[in-house]
């Protein structure tokens, strides 16, 4: 049988057991436990780096950095689950940069405000459900959708509608007219959430909008529609108009000079990319012309 070991061999064998976990810095080393990250801030020994032993120092480093770190997990709080026990990570500290600001929320369009008011909640449905006339899956809502009417092959006549009218055309023109409501309705939606960004109300900012494009349509015309039919209601709109800018009559005689210089250049330049008068053809129009009067 084995001798037990005194008092001071048991101390020993357990400082040995825990000398590897037990690990000491100079200066606290800070901790981010949401990102299981550790910030040592003590200077590394230059002269382990160029030594020859530059990478047990490195490892010996490292292991040190990560055994604090796993300390400082096991000190947290801990939740028992089916899965095991888990800890409960404290809150972020570190403050990531960001390349861009953080988004806003997008503002709620009308349906949103109406079912938040009504309470409505919204259910996630399979994207496809069971056809029991054809015995396929096909979408719920959209081409070929389920609910579609469209690939019906026989429309039964209403008896208050017309016998001669196409019934096949009307779905057509329903379906059509259902499309645009609702292209109608995203574009007021885009508006009214462009006008609460601003902080202004959606009616004025369609003012702001169809004022804009009286004034483009009247500045289209050289008269800047002061002869067009005013529509019903319109106000009074200002349309500011460029004044025409002329060359004051008195100019110092080297402006002019330059001015008289720059015209003769164009003028005696070959024909080129640039060149604002061809010579060869101003000649040959003239030419024209004189054997075409004689």
């Amino acid at each position: 049988m084995a001798e037990p070991m005194d008092v001071t061999d048991q101390l020993e064998v357990h400082k040995a057991k825990y000398d590897n976990v037990m690990v000491e810095r100079p200066v606290p080393v800070e901790f981010d436990l949401r990102c299981l990250a550790a910030f040592d801030p003590n200077p590394v020994d230059d002269a382990a780096l160029k030594s020859q032993s530059v990478d047990e120092y490195i490892r010996a480093w490292s292991r040190g950095g990560a055994q604090l770190l796993i300390n400082a997990i096991f000190g947290l709080e801990t939740e028992s689950t089916e899965e095991g026990f888990f800890a409960k990570l404290p809150e972020m500290v570190s403050r990531l940069p960001r390349s861009k600001p953080v988004p806003k929320d997008a503002p709620k369009t009308r349906w949103e405000k109406f079912a938040a008011t009504k309470g409505i909640q919204k259910r996630k449905k399979s994207r496809k459900v069971f056809d029991e006339a054809t015995g396929e899956y096909k979408p719920r809502f959209g081409y070929k959708g389920k609910d579609s009417k469209m690939d019906d092959w026989l429309i039964p006549v209403p008896d208050n509608a017309d016998p001669y009218e196409d019934q096949f055309q009307k779905k057509r023109e329903e379906k059509r007219q259902r499309v645009d409501k609702n292209k109608m309705q995203q574009r007021r939606n885009a508006e009214e959430a462009w006008a609460s960004e601003k902080g202004i109300d959606h009616r004025e900012a369609r003012k702001m909008q169809l004022n804009k494009l009286i004034v483009d349509s009247k500045t289209s015309t050289a008269s800047f529609g002061r002869f067009d039919k005013k529509l019903e209601n319109e106000g009074k709109i200002k349309i500011r108009r460029e004044k025409r800018k002329f060359e004051s009559t008195t100019i110092p005689a080297a402006a002019e000079k330059d001015a008289q210089m720059r015209i003769a250049e164009k003028i005696g330049k070959p024909k080129t990319k640039d060149a604002n008068i061809n010579i060869r053809k101003a000649v040959h129009n003239v030419r024209s012309k004189k054997s075409r009067t004689a």
